[in-house]
């Protein structure tokens, strides 16, 4: 539940824009996609980070990826995660925070606590841009009355 509202588009994340008439993935490609393993250069490339990102992610406990020997491999799952972290990181949200939303995907299968946490967390988030959005545009006001005034006086010098 929390990936359908948390996920971004991955086409808008690059800037593009997606046609109505885009085909869908046939049910091979999607099977092929949930099991397809990326490399940490292939995810970071993806993804549009650098591979000591994902790496500083994996360190914070917030993706697990497998191992083949020495190689960390990724799967579908960490990308959708990364994906979901990058996206929390982008709106505001704390590390602490994007770990338990992802940690309460694991644990409530319903998602309703899930959901019910993130709710609590979009709306503290859209009040604190709303007071720095009312403190941003007190300067603006403040800072063009101070332009004005200033242009004023040197207008008045110059005659």
């Amino acid at each position: 539940m929390l990936a359908s509202i948390m996920q971004p588009n991955p086409d808008k994340e690059r800037g593009e824009t997606m046609s109505a008439n885009v085909e869908t993935m046939s049910d091979q490609e999607a099977a092929a996609d949930s099991v397809a393993l990326y490399s940490v250069s292939q995810l970071a490339r993806q993804l549009g980070v650098t591979a000591r990102t994902i790496r500083f992610y994996e360190d914070k406990d917030l993706i697990s990826p497998q191992r083949a020997g020495t190689t960390r491999v990724y799967t579908h799952r960490d990308r959708a995660r990364l994906m979901l972290i990058l996206r929390g990181k982008r709106l505001g949200f704390s590390l602490r925070e994007i770990k338990e939303f992802l940690d309460l995907y694991d644990v409530d299968p319903a998602h309703h606590v899930q959901l019910r946490q993130l709710l609590a967390a979009v709306r503290k988030r859209l009040a604190k841009l709303s007071e720095q959005r009312a403190a941003i545009d007190e300067s603006l006001s403040e800072l063009t009355e101070i332009e004005r005034q200033s242009l004023a006086i040197l207008a008045s010098r110059k005659t």
